[in-house]
């Protein structure tokens, strides 16, 4: 088997941050699969909770300085990087002065919904597909993790379905029972589509609500990944709706290391 190349994308990552099980998950897995002969590469946000200089955080200046289109508006990406401790991972984060500079996650301190995390999750996606074609590094799997990574399979299949970084890419989307009530604005589509987008390729997000992500994180991905055992009602009936052929009930079991080794290897042939 060939050395592969696997992106891993999520909301959070310990020791950096952690709000619920994906930090775990994207922190032991990567490993394993890197201590396999795996070559690894991590992105996530740079929410303002991460403690940069306690947690050696850098800008990368040749991977800076791209605007990202949201909506009408222009935001610069900048991109910093660190390792984490006692294992030879990198990861990158995601920032933005806008969106990610805050004292706090998804909600404000009185644990209020901030309105524009629709376009937070827009910006991150956008910018990750950016950062990865500066990279100049070809995964050969995108295994997002959450709602906020949902819009990746979506650009992977659309827009940079020909560029040469992810024209050979397989997109996995694991899902957590993290579901949120809030309605975003109707506009939330406008400011999701990019070039080779057309509208009814949107047409799982309009309703503007956690389960509109995740149903097109679903639509566009090459597999599915069941990451919990129990999930509130509306994620339970979007899994069991889903074609078997892409759905996959969860892999964390005793042997998850060979189980994940086996489906990522399986899923390139």
């Amino acid at each position: 088997m060939s050395k592969l190349k696997i992106l891993y994308v999520a909301s959070e990552m310990n020791p950096f941050l952690q709000q619920t099980q994906v930090a775990d998950f994207v922190r032991k897995l990567p490993q394993a699969m890197q201590e396999k002969g795996m070559e690894i590469r991590i992105l996530v946000p740079r929410f303002g909770t991460i403690n940069e200089r306690r947690n050696r955080l850098h800008e990368v200046v040749r991977l800076s300085g791209i605007n990202i289109s949201v909506g009408e508006e222009e935001k610069p990406l900048i991109i910093k990087v660190a390792s984490v401790p006692n294992a030879k991972l990198q990861v990158y984060f995601i920032d933005n002065e806008d969106y990610f500079q805050r004292k706090f996650v998804f909600e404000d301190k009185d644990n209020k919904f901030y309105a524009d995390n629709d376009e937070r999750a827009i910006f991150f996606c956008k910018g990750v597909m950016e950062t990865v074609k500066k990279l100049g590094w070809a995964p050969d799997i995108v295994h997002c993790n959450d709602w906020m990574t949902s819009l990746i399979p979506l650009y992977m299949k659309t827009r940079y379905k020909k560029d040469p970084i992810f024209k050979n890419a397989k997109s996995v989307l694991s899902i957590y029972n993290t579901p949120f009530s809030y309605k975003f604005e109707a506009d939330m589509l406008s400011k999701v589509k990019m070039l080779d987008i057309d509208d009814n390729m949107l047409s799982m997000l309009k309703t503007c609500d956690y389960e509109g992500f995740v149903r097109t994180g679903i639509e566009y991905a090459d597999a599915v990944i069941k990451a919990d055992d129990e999930y509130c009602t509306a994620l339970t009936k979007l899994f069991d709706s889903m074609k078997k052929s892409k759905k996959i009930n969860s892999l964390e079991e005793e042997d998850y290391k060979e189980n994940y080794f086996n489906f990522y290897n399986e899923l390139v042939d």
